[in-house]
């Protein structure tokens, strides 16, 4: 067996997913946290487990999907057998509250943040923007001249 799968005493195999899925917008950060211990809960009953779960929070969609144009990210490390994962993917297929998901087999999980969230940290990192540094104090308009006036027998011929 390679180093991605855990024998289980049934003879089932266990794999290990990156599952992400996207929730609604109009759904509050609580009722999205109740969503993962939901799927925890279907995966943990069939005989698997769920590692790190990353919410990077609401985000705008390239398109619109069901009239949404934000949604929640999460993500899931699962290692579960695969019936597991059938069955939350199921679940979501015929939840209301769940956009889209996408669950992905890989051979290990990665260590620490994930690119998401790194993303998220090097931004903080940055420090403040240099917004139009090199322009000097805004003037008022009354610091221009006076206007000219117009010829009104221009348009008379």
């Amino acid at each position: 067996m390679g180093a991605d799968r855990t024998e289980l005493k049934k003879g089932k195999t266990m794999a290990l997913y990156e599952h992400v899925f996207l929730a609604r917008q109009d759904l509050s950060p609580q009722q999205v946290e109740a969503l993962v211990e939901q799927y925890k809960g279907v995966i943990e009953a069939g005989g698997g487990t769920v590692g790190r779960v990353e919410s990077w929070g609401q985000k705008s969609l390239a398109y619109r999907i069901q009239k949404n144009r934000k949604a929640y990210f999460t993500l899931m490390d699962i290692d579960a057998p695969a019936e597991a994962v059938k069955e939350v993917e199921r679940q979501m297929g015929l939840s209301e509250d769940v956009l889209r998901f996408m669950t992905i087999r890989v051979e290990a999980h990665e260590e620490g943040p994930s690119a998401m969230m790194q993303r998220r940290d090097d931004r903080n990192e940055r420090g403040p923007r240099r917004d139009r540094d090199d322009r000097g104090p805004r003037r008022d308009r009354d610091d221009r001249g006076p206007r000219r006036e117009r010829d009104t027998n221009e348009g008379d011929e």
